[in-house]
């Protein structure tokens, strides 16, 4: 399958399930919140929230199916996937929009993953990390037409990095997400440093790629 059409049903796919992820949360906002979704957070019913971890599970191993079925190598599998990941959460605020007019804005505050903490933030956090990945994945499959992605050792520390700063942005806030308080302000230079990581682990891992090709050593 060329590269296009792979994309074409990894974003179709993306787009659609997006759909039954949404109409999912319209349902549970009838059932948990009819006066409408705000904070402070009203809990799930200690009996649902095993049915909500296991279906948060089945996304995503729905999703890394598509990635794997996609791609031919470890790292084209997980661009595809990163590409499906980014255009489905995007599509999913975007379906929410029309079929609630939620959000109103990009900062208002969502419920985001319950694994293995509960995750909270404006609607803006997630989707700049979604379209993050959706430009590396790209990036990656474009790399992958020319020669192996090999992220470096350094590469690998940023993007480590990155992913600790920005769940920490996510899940400390503790109060809000276990014992119903209202959220603190969202710590957004935290969440940019936490981008800055992810961007340099990028540029790193391009520039080695680059000086393989310039010592023609490209495998």
């Amino acid at each position: 399958m060329s590269l296009l059409r792979a994309l074409l049903w990894t974003v179709l796919f993306a787009v659609a399930f997006a759909w039954v992820e949404a109409s999912v949360v319209v349902y549970l906002r009838d059932i948990y919140y009819p006066q409408g979704f705000s904070f402070p957070l009203q809990s799930l019913s200690v009996s649902r929230v095993p049915i909500e971890l296991v279906r948060e599970c089945s996304t995503l191993v729905m999703l890394a199916a598509i990635g794997i079925l996609a791609g031919t190598t470890r790292w084209q599998r997980f661009a595809y996937f990163a590409v499906a990941f980014g255009v489905w959460d995007i599509f999913f605020y975007v379906w929410l929009k029309v079929a609630l007019d939620w959000p109103a804005s990009v900062f208002d505050w969502d419920i985001l993953f319950l694994l293995p903490l509960p995750w909270i933030g404006p609607v803006l956090a997630p989707v700049l990390v979604s379209l993050g990945l959706i430009f590396a994945g790209l990036l990656i499959l474009r790399q992958e037409r020319v020669m192996p992605f090999r992220p470096t050792g350094p590469a690998w520390t940023l993007g480590s990095a990155g992913s600790v700063i920005v769940l920490w942005t996510f899940m400390h806030d503790t109060d809000a997400t276990l014992h119903g308080s209202m959220p603190a302000a969202y710590p957004f230079e935290v969440f940019s440093a936490g981008l800055a990581c992810y961007a340099a682990a990028l540029w790193v891992s391009m520039k080695g790629a680059h000086r393989r090709i310039t010592n023609g050593n490209p495998k």
